[in-house]
């Protein structure tokens, strides 16, 4: 595989495309991050960059608030990687579940193969069991530092599996050496931090959520 080439400016991120670009982007063959504080886990992701796009599949388990849950996903993404579809499996005290999400990359959605016009307008999955899916609206949206958006995703409880719409935002912050930084902000949770990331786009702190290992 080729390295995507590196950008001249010393604010952007090395494999991160510039806005509105479509360039390939190598990835790892793994990732994987510890739950913090909110929870206790671990999550282990396998990327791979495939002839149409790219494709996450992870594993994620972990103890919140007394309850343990265990979460399968398979999620594929178009080259400017918008969100193609997802598969979810869970497992809480609440029983198994298992939710398909599939978009027609233009904001329109199916869940389980009904319409959810209350997803209209998303092109991200967010999966609240994984740390990997804050990556795609960065790669998508291709920020530049001080520039700002909004991304609502289409976004999958932990437990039971439930899809709601979720309101968010990304602003590129200045970098801290080779990593991107972003402020990130959920309304609906009254919460905000500051996410860095690696050279791959991908989350490496998370605060208060998860933080990198491998």
């Amino acid at each position: 595989m080729n390295r995507l080439r590196r950008k001249t400016s010393t604010e952007k991120g090395p494999n991160v495309p510039a806005s509105g670009a479509c360039e390939r982007v190598d990835l790892p063959a793994t990732a994987a991050w510890r739950h913090l504080d909110a929870r206790t886990g671990f999550e282990v992701l396998f990327l791979s960059r495939e002839a149409d796009g790219y494709f996450f599949e992870g594993y994620t388990a972990a103890v919140e608030e007394g309850e343990a849950w265990a979460v399968r996903y398979a999620v594929t993404l178009d080259p400017g990687w918008t969100t193609s579809s997802a598969y979810v499996i869970g497992r809480s005290a609440l029983g198994e579940h298992d939710v398909r999400l599939e978009s027609d990359g233009d904001g329109a959605w199916l869940v389980d193969g009904n319409p959810m016009p209350q997803l209209t307008g998303c092109l991200d999955v967010d999966l609240e069991a994984s740390a990997c899916t804050n990556a795609f609206p960065v790669h998508r949206l291709g920020l530049e530092v001080g520039q700002a958006a909004e991304a609502p995703a289409a976004y999958v409880r932990a437990q039971d599996l439930g899809v709601e719409r979720l309101e968010q935002s990304y602003t590129r912050l200045p970098n801290d050496g080779q990593h991107a930084r972003y402020h990130y902000v959920a309304p609906s949770f009254n919460f905000r931090s500051v996410l860095v990331y690696d050279e791959f786009g991908l989350v490496l702190d998370y605060p208060g959520i998860a933080a990198r290992t491998a």
